[in-house]
């Protein structure tokens, strides 16, 4: 009768060769996706403006924070610029995804929605060619956006959504809300598509605050009450310093515990002047 011979046991010196093997190839996927991280942040932030426009009686300013722990950078940007008719535009949005791809893709959208704006009629047009454009180079991804444009001449303010989270407004009489306006799709999801227009008259002034969902939702923290404490910290800074506010929104992305990169851009507004529009 033959018998099995029994298995060799494993020597000190085998498993701390194939421990050492492990570790080593452990390493290197830890480093080569930190290389990632570092990379996407470094697009992130070169790609990002370091000011935004103002005219007289309108300020701007904008903060981005990436991800606490490092993985989930490269999806947020904000931005803005004058229009040849005079008016600003200032934009903010996500994209589907992480890491450098999205990175990438980010600035697309940010060439593209300048690339439009000048020769489109309000923001949705804005949107809508965007939206077009981007399908057409087939990048696989989406991205929400929130498009606004500020006319100095009429102080009117005209917003549209492509699936973006709303927008926070409060003015210096007390009364404050959320731009929860009608939109479309995200961009990059359908061909033709349209997005609505808000139209809003900036009479009395006050704060309009744009933002990513990092900043007011996270794996155990609701939207609905990030969206809710961003509407109470703007309310009692309304018309103040933009930078400060800015700084203080990004701040309450620490409730809901930083797991994604996060955006904001305030925009602090006089009343107008008698007469204007």
């Amino acid at each position: 009768m033959l018998r099995r011979r029994p298995p060799r046991s494993a020597s000190a010196d085998d498993l701390l060769t194939t421990l050492g093997r492990l570790t080593a190839q452990a390493r290197e996927g830890a480093e080569l996706q930190q290389a990632r991280v570092e990379l996407a942040e470094a697009l992130q932030r070169e790609m990002l403006p370091a000011t935004l426009p103002e005219v007289p009686g309108l300020r701007a300013a904008a903060t981005y924070a990436p991800a606490r722990h490092g993985l989930d950078i490269g999806g947020d940007w904000y931005d803005g610029f004058p229009l040849p008719d005079g008016s600003l535009a200032y934009c903010i949005g996500d994209v589907q995804g992480h890491d450098v791809e999205a990175a990438a893709f980010m600035g697309q959208i940010r060439i593209g929605l300048r690339a439009v704006a000048p020769h489109a009629a309000d923001p949705g047009e804005v949107l809508s060619r965007a939206n077009d454009l981007l399908l057409s180079v087939q990048a696989g991804l989406f991205a929400t956006c929130t498009f606004l444009r500020f006319d100095p001449a009429t102080w009117e303010l005209a917003s549209a959504r492509a699936g973006h989270v709303p927008g926070i407004w409060a003015t210096t009489d007390g009364h404050h809300g959320v731009t929860d306006d009608p939109g479309g799709l995200p961009l990059g999801i359908t061909p033709g598509e349209t997005y609505p227009v808000t139209h809003r008259r900036l009479t009395t002034a006050g704060t309009f605050v744009l933002l990513t969902d990092g900043v007011v939702e996270g794996p155990s923290y609701a939207i609905e009450a990030g969206l809710a404490q961003v509407s109470r910290l703007v309310s009692e800074r309304a018309g103040e310093d933009p930078a400060q506010v800015a700084a203080e929104v990004m701040n309450l992305a620490e409730c809901t515990g930083h797991s994604d990169d996060a955006a904001v851009v305030v925009l602090s507004y006089a009343a107008p002047a008698p007469g204007a529009g």
